[in-house]
């Protein structure tokens, strides 16, 4: 009953640029929180940035100073601006949403959007 829709995913040279976008919809209740993952073929899916409602941001060591998340609250979406991508960024972007269910959290997820990054 809930839907995150992401957009934004492509591909490009290294050094480009490119920005995920994600809107979250349908029974929602409140988002703690939003992010982006992503997983390259054959790996784990690790966190690339976070962003709380509040507005605390954490970011992965391996995007911090190129990577920027912002969140609309309002709209319940998530932005993830990519800079100076390197081809070891590439991989399947997933966008999460951290939802208040009862008296705990719930994950989802988006689909899933490709990032290709070429030397």
């Amino acid at each position: 009953q809930v839907q995150l829709v992401e957009s934004g995913g492509g591909s490009v040279q290294a050094g480009g640029s490119l920005t995920l976008s994600c809107a979250a919809s349908g029974s929602i209740s409140s988002i703690n929180a939003m992010a982006w993952y992503r997983q390259a073929p054959g790996k784990q899916r690790d966190l690339v940035a976070r962003i709380t409602s509040a507005g605390s941001i954490n970011y992965a060591d391996s995007v911090k100073g190129r990577f920027t998340i912002s969140r609309d609250n309002a709209k319940n979406a998530v932005y993830l601006q990519m800079t100076s991508l390197e081809p070891e960024d590439r991989g399947v972007y997933y966008c999460n949403a951290a939802m208040r269910w009862y008296s705990s959290e719930r994950n989802y997820w988006g689909q899933g959007t490709q990032v290709t990054v070429s030397s």
